[in-house]
């Protein structure tokens, strides 16, 4: 596999490369996934019946609990065509093991390898890599093969230490950085703090994975904005996820993550599983394509996400997602009001008092959501406690409970043991 011009072709050519997928797909997992020979025939679904992405609409939906409760059934080939197990960091709820054969690693290979390309990488790059690559996390294992691909330099460097990163910039220079966006800000906040001017620095973009950076109308959120104003590099989103083996990634326009179509159908679902119109939230769903280990076929990752069908300025006629507005399974009524963390997260991220933060949500005596902040700020005082409230009252019109806690609290909250990422959200509901 090489370069994909599938992003750029017309709707109809995707359709007829999807349908063709398709139909290999289903005819592959009739033959060789237990838990899709069971739903089937469960269902009276009979395959030859299903030729274009309207006809999926008749098959169930898969589940994250599917995956959970019957991990093995969902593998097509024998153990020891397994050359990788990868695991998702268990956020909501045990991890899940996804298996990879030879064939799946180039596939997710030539998938990073699109999305850099995308993101304007090239063979005259050094990505520096503050990801771990360790504890069956595929995103770094991911990035690694795709970088190899494309014959850029890699820095294999690891979570954590701006020392040791900032360090490492100036003695490497790389031209990329692959992070998690809120590490950034503490590059930022040490450059400043021992007088390191982070703008003289090699590095000309950073491509953010696993937080938002924009807002749904594609302008920078304040997280984004934190870094543009304190650094001059270029910030690509990405969205993906383990069961998907497939990222989406921004191009330079900065107006949605592309779908790589050959690799993925894309459905966003309504409550009722309908697809959505565009512009419009619904559950990311996903079919891939290509997968020979663990496939999966219409299943519902959890994430809330609106798409996009116009024309990139880019010249991709691809599906654009929107940044991730919330996740199903995290939604909060507190106080008779839908709250997503990530609307949380975006508030606390605004307040100049707060350096860090983690939200925890827990079901009261009789049931119902609670929210508590521990955070971390700058300065404790009884005014800066005031001005808190009132500005969370203000957007939100409902007061969280607040904790105030030292730095090592919330290294201890964020980083439990065994955790890979960053931790910002911990659900303790019953």
């Amino acid at each position: 596999m090489s370069f994909s011009k599938s992003g750029y072709e017309s709707a109809n050519k995707v359709k007829i490369i999807q349908e063709q997928k398709l139909q290999e797909l289903l005819v592959y997992l009739s033959r060789h996934s237990p838990f899709y020979k069971e739903l089937f025939a469960k269902h009276r679904v009979d395959i030859r019946t299903i030729n274009t992405q309207d006809d999926l609409s008749r098959i169930p939906t898969t589940t994250k609990e599917d995956l959970q409760q019957h991990s093995d059934d969902f593998l097509c080939v024998s153990r020891n065509k397994i050359i990788e197990f990868t695991s998702t960091s268990g956020t909501l709820g045990s991890p899940v093991t996804i298996a990879l054969t030879e064939n799946d690693l180039k596939r997710l290979a030539n998938n990073e390898y699109n999305s850099f390309v995308c993101a304007d990488g090239s063979a005259e790059d050094i990505y520096q890599l503050m990801l771990t690559l360790d504890r069956q996390f595929m995103a770094g294992i991911a990035y690694y093969l795709g970088i190899r691909k494309l014959g850029a330099g890699i820095i294999r460097l690891g979570p954590g230490v701006p020392s040791v990163q900032l360090e490492t910039i100036q003695r490497l220079k790389p031209t990329t950085i692959v992070t998690v966006p809120s590490f950034v800000l503490k590059l930022i906040q040490f450059a400043k703090d021992n007088h390191i001017d982070i703008n003289r620095s090699s590095v000309k973009r950073a491509i953010c994975i696993g937080e938002n950076i924009r807002n749904t109308d594609f302008s920078l959120n304040m997280l984004g904005k934190k870094i543009r104003e304190a650094w001059d590099i270029h910030l690509f989103s990405t969205y993906a996820s383990t069961e998907m083996q497939t990222a989406f990634t921004e191009c330079r326009e900065g107006c949605g993550s592309h779908l790589q179509p050959e690799l993925l159908i894309l459905e966003l679902l309504d409550e009722n599983d309908q697809q959505v119109k565009s512009h419009t939230p619904g559950e990311v769903t996903v079919t891939t394509l290509g997968v020979e280990g663990m496939p999966l076929l219409r299943y519902k990752t959890g994430d809330i996400c609106m798409y996009f069908d116009e024309p990139c300025a880019c010249g991709r006629t691809s599906l654009r997602l929107s940044p991730v507005l919330g996740r199903k399974k995290q939604m909060i009524k507190f106080k008779g009001t839908t709250l997503y963390p990530q609307a949380l997260f975006d508030l606390l991220n605004e307040m100049e008092d707060v350096l860090d933060y983690v939200v925890e949500a827990y079901s009261n005596e009789i049931g119902l959501d609670e929210v508590l902040l521990h955070l971390l700020t700058a300065h404790k005082s009884e005014e800066g406690d005031r001005r808190i409230r009132a500005y969370l009252q203000a957007r939100l019109r409902v007061s969280p409970h607040i904790k105030y806690v030292a730095a090592e609290e919330i290294q201890k909250l964020q980083f439990p043991e065994s955790g890979r990422k960053a931790v910002k959200f911990i659900d303790r509901r019953s």
